[in-house]
């Protein structure tokens, strides 16, 4: 078996234990086999993500300055797009196959004695999503990286990555979302999501809403750590559209960076980039050493955040933004309307079921000219007939595609009538994945030739 067959066979074992939606506020069975495994997270400096929207982005952005900074670097993120070993990244490239094989079988015999152990307590067995934790933590100690970048899967505090001890603690913004998980109110999600603040750690904010803001005010006080917020510790001071991307003005914790280049657009994106500056402000020099501006520029040139706003076709222009709840939606709209020139977009919308599809849908709806509903291939879609009568409801109009590769020729055909079309697809990280491998195996760069 070659090292690629023997990764894909990890992802299978994963696969047939309980999935990512099924969570139980129980961080101590994935420490548990974590102690046995001797803490491989206590072996390298970790930067901890949390937040509602944003995180994968800013973690991207912390990455890449940090391995700016000559450090090796690991990247936990997820949901993956394409393949699972995009989730554990080593030095801003999927973990080899082999790295991650050569990991799971080093895990494997004490996953078996926590899952004995789980049975015998009337537990149920470790899931994909704790030993996934497991498996990213020991790849990284097995690399071995210096610093790794972890962005929290749910939540917070029982959350798997909670295991481990975030020398920063970075909150992006945190609005509702997973209410039936985290809480029906912004303080109750903020309060478990407060709960990765470590003793002693910094903790770096995004602006917040007034009651996640007080929520982490209290939290790094009881932990005795120190709290830098956007818009008073640091914050984003000029932005203004460039080819592929942004220039930057950003206030940081220790100096003020100028003329900075980001290679990708919207707003959201450049307060993105502030934290992230601010975050690994914290964790080289404590916030009170500036990041060399050499060190930044190749830091910044160096991000990519794959189904966030990326450009997946040309003739007509196709985005791709995963856009999954309406705090993202609404981000993507401001974004649509700051960073392209478009008078009218056909939006691809697909939503898993667990989603708020009538708030997307009604934040979406002021942009959309036309809607062509369709389905994530997941078994926890939104059926694209309801998904459509929503949409219709909104005074938008809509046709209908079980399929994605359906509704984007449809889209693309559209689209293609007129120089001040476009196309974006969006609503779920997976449809995100799905167009990204439709892009590239129809050649979407290469124009419409319907």
């Amino acid at each position: 078996m070659n090292d690629k067959d023997r990764a894909d066979a990890v992802y299978a074992a994963l696969l047939t234990r309980q999935g990512e939606r099924w969570v139980q506020p129980r961080v101590e069975r994935t420490r548990r086999v974590l102690e046995l495994l001797d803490d491989p997270q206590r072996t390298y400096r970790v930067v901890h993500v949390t937040g509602t929207n944003g995180k994968t982005s800013t973690s991207r952005i912390i990455e890449s300055i940090v391995r700016a900074h000559g450090l090796r670097t690991g990247l936990f993120t997820s949901p993956h797009l394409e393949r699972f070993t995009e989730r554990i990244m080593i030095d801003g490239e999927p973990a080899d196959d082999a790295a991650v094989a050569d990991a799971w079988d080093e895990v494997g015999p004490f996953v078996d004695l926590v899952d004995a152990e789980l049975a015998a307590a009337g537990d149920a067995p470790l899931t994909y999503f704790e030993l996934l934790t497991v498996l990213a933590f020991v790849v990284f100690a097995d690399a071995p990286v210096d610093v790794a970048v972890v962005e929290v899967g749910m939540g917070g505090a029982w959350d798997s990555t909670n295991t481990a001890d975030g020398d920063v603690a970075v909150f992006a913004p945190i609005d509702i979302d997973h209410a039936d998980r985290l809480g029906e109110t912004i303080r109750e999600i903020a309060t478990v999501k407060a709960g990765i603040i470590k003793p002693g750690a910094t903790v770096v904010s995004a602006a917040q809403q007034r009651d996640a803001r007080a929520v982490i005010d209290e939290a790094t006080r009881a932990a005795g750590g120190t709290l830098a917020v956007e818009g008073e510790g640091f914050g984003l001071e000029a932005q203004r559209l460039a080819v592929g991307g942004q220039q930057l003005s950003v206030r940081g914790r220790a100096a003020v960076y100028d003329e900075l280049y980001l290679p990708l657009y919207g707003a959201h994106q450049g307060h993105n980039a502030a934290l992230a500056i601010a975050a690994v402000e914290s964790l080289i020099g404590d916030g009170s050493q500036p990041i060399a501006s050499e060190v930044l520029t190749e830091g910044l040139a160096q991000v990519t955040s794959p189904g966030r706003l990326q450009l997946l076709g040309v003739a007509p222009t196709v985005l791709v933004d995963a856009a999954h709840n309406p705090h993202g939606a609404r981000s993507l709209v401001a974004a649509l309307n700051e960073s392209f020139d478009f008078d009218e977009w056909g939006v691809v919308l697909g939503i898993l079921g667990d989603k708020d599809t009538a708030g997307i849908v009604t934040t979406l709806a002021p942009a959309a000219t036309r809607v062509f509903a369709t389905a994530p291939d997941s078994d926890r879609a939104a059926d694209p007939d309801a998904l459509a009568d929503i949409v219709e409801a909104s005074g938008v109009p809509v046709t209908v595609h079980p399929a994605l590769a359906d509704a984007a020729d449809a889209a693309r055909e559209w689209a293609a009538s007129s120089d001040r079309r476009a196309v974006v697809i969006a609503g779920s990280v997976v449809l995100a994945g799905e167009a990204l491998q439709l892009a590239a195996d129809e050649d979407w760069k290469d124009g419409w030739r319907g």
